[in-house]
């Protein structure tokens, strides 16, 4: 008989590619009042639980996932947690819209027609879900995000390989550095990943070593979460392409919903965007995200607008993870 000392149930999904394990089952009590609490008391007491579930062998270096956990605001059905190869983000787009999926496919909201609203609790904010129900299956998901601004323009960085490259510092839920492929010499496609890695790793160094980002309102935000390198469309349909390089050369397969959400910001804040106008931003992948700016506001001394995404996914899998007490790797490896 197996002497197991952990168990751990998920579900499995994928966001335009992009892989999202939720934990449905199995955590410790979380203490804390805030989400931010939340994630502070697990980052610091049991980020084991973190490294097993996203670690080799039981996920890889590019595995993503979240905890379900209860609201900690009245207008929210479920707390969310994020969770990645290097720790914790902010907030995950792609993270929202699967899980608008699975809990509503799963029935683990109250359904209605022809859409099914659930809010969460997320380390950036609130955030609101709208998630299509035709009564037999859940569809598109589309999620109003915290508002996203333009922290610093035209940040120009000097890096080993590249050398000087210049983009917008923007909050989307989460801050990016926002470049653009040609800098580099680079397009969004899969046979230049390798490369598009190094640019995102050594810009997102450098953006480190020379700024100090202080969000507005929040001190648990202040934080560079990666690299946007955004191009020409590869693929029909889609206005532009974009490829997130974050946490620890970590690449997003999703055209990234926080990112997706401030590039609507950053352009409509540049004259590039109208209000209400729609952006397609495809990924590297070939799948897509679509993008509204709905309405503008000031966060602290930013101009602000308020984004709506709209994207899909798929459930992959129901899972049951075991330690065995025996196991040698109990928080697993990080290998490249």
């Amino acid at each position: 008989m197996l002497n197991l000392t952990r168990t751990i149930h998920t579900i499995d999904a994928h966001t335009g590619g992009e892989p999202l394990r939720i934990v449905t089952s199995g955590l410790p009590p979380v203490p804390g009042s805030t989400i931010l609490e939340k994630r502070a008391w697990l980052k610091a007491e049991r980020d084991d639980l973190r490294q097993f579930l996203m670690n080799e062998p039981r996920g890889h270096a590019d595995m993503y996932g979240a905890y379900l956990l209860p609201p900690t605001t009245p207008a929210a059905d479920f707390g969310v947690i994020f969770i990645h190869n290097e720790g914790y983000s902010d907030m995950c787009g792609h993270g929202i819209i699967a899980l608008g999926k699975v809990l509503v496919e799963m029935g683990y909201v109250e359904r209605r027609s022809p859409t099914t609203r659930i809010g969460f609790d997320a380390p950036a904010g609130f955030i609101e879900a709208e998630v299509e129900w035709d009564g037999t299956r859940a569809g598109n998901v589309t999620f109003r995000n915290v508002p996203a601004f333009i922290y610093q323009r035209d940040l120009a960085v000097e890096t080993p390989t590249f050398g000087t490259i210049v983009g917008d510092v923007v909050f989307g839920g989460a801050f990016y550095y926002y470049i653009n492929a040609d800098q580099a010499h680079l397009a969004i496609e899969p046979e230049l990943v390798r490369s598009l890695i190094q640019l995102g790793a050594e810009t997102k160094a450098a953006v480190k070593a020379k700024i100090a980002i202080r969000h507005p309102l929040e001190a648990g935000l202040n934080e560079l979460y990666g690299t946007i390198v955004d191009g020409a469309p590869n693929r029909a349909g889609v206005d532009q392409s974009n490829v997130c390089i974050f946490a620890d050369r970590e690449v997003d397969r999703s055209p990234t919903g926080t990112g997706t959400s401030g590039r609507a910001a950053q352009l409509f804040l540049r004259g590039k965007l109208g209000l209400n106008q729609p952006l397609v931003n495809g990924s590297i992948v070939g799948s897509s995200f679509s993008v509204r700016a709905t309405e503008t506001l000031r966060v602290g001394a930013f101009d602000a607008v308020v984004t709506e995404v709209t994207g899909s996914a798929h459930i992959m899998g129901y899972n049951q993870w075991v330690l065995e007490a025996s196991d040698p790797f109990p928080t697993g490896f990080f290998l490249r």
